[in-house]
C-alpha cells in the first residue's frame, strides 16, 4: 500500500485594486502593492512549505497579475494565468480543473472575490456559501489528498496585517 501525501493549495485574493472600469483593468493600489510584497516575502520566509516548488497560477485579470508577481519575485517563480478564475467564475469549474492537474507541486492561485470566498468553501465545507471573508491579500491554506469538494482542511487563514515586517 502507497502512502498518500496531503497537497498543498494556497489561494489568495489579489492586493487592494484601485476603482475604474473595465474591471478586468483595474491595478493595484500602492497599499495593495505593499500587501502583496509582503506575503511574498512571508512565503519566502517559511521554513515548512517549498515555496521554490509553487506552482503559481493567477485570474488573467491585471491586479490578479500583479500580486501573483510580487508573490513570483521573491520566490523565483514565473507566473501563469488561468481564464477560469475571474471574480464570477464557477468553483465547481476550478475543482474540476484542479482533478484533472496531474501537478504535485504546491499550487497557489492568484484571484477574486467572490470566487476565493466560495471555492474554499466548497473544497473545504463542500458548500461554496461556506466560504470564509477574505480581506485583501490574504491567504487560506488547504491541504488534501484529492483537491475535491469537501475534501480538503484549511490549514491556516493569512492576512497582511498578521504579518510582521
Amino acid at each position: 500500500m502507497t502512502a498518500t501525501r496531503d497537497q498543498r493549495l494556497l489561494i489568495m485574493r489579489h492586493g487592494e485594486a484601485a476603482p475604474g472600469a473595465p474591471d478586468a483593468e483595474r491595478v493595484l493600489t500602492a497599499r495593495g502593492e505593499r500587501e502583496a510584497e509582503r506575503m511574498g516575502r512571508w512565503l519566502a520566509s517559511r521554513t515548512d512549505l517549498d515555496a521554490t516548488r509553487l506552482r503559481l497560477v493567477a485570474s488573467p485579470y491585471v491586479r490578479a497579475r500583479q500580486s501573483a508577481q510580487r508573490i513570483a519575485e521573491p520566490l523565483g517563480l514565473e507566473v501563469e494565468t488561468l481564464a477560469l478564475i475571474t471574480p464570477d467564475d464557477a468553483p465547481g469549474a476550478v475543482i474540476d480543473w484542479l482533478l484533472d492537474e496531474a501537478d504535485d507541486r504546491p499550487l497557489m492561485l492568484v484571484s477574486h472575490m467572490p470566487l476565493v470566498a466560495a471555492l474554499t468553501g466548497l473544497l473545504v465545507e463542500g458548500r461554496a456559501e461556506r466560504g470564509p471573508g477574505f480581506a485583501t491579500a490574504a491567504v487560506a491554506e488547504l491541504t488534501a489528498e484529492v483537491r475535491a469538494a469537501g475534501c480538503a482542511r484549511l490549514a491556516c487563514f493569512t492576512t497582511p496585517a498578521d504579518l510582521l515586517d
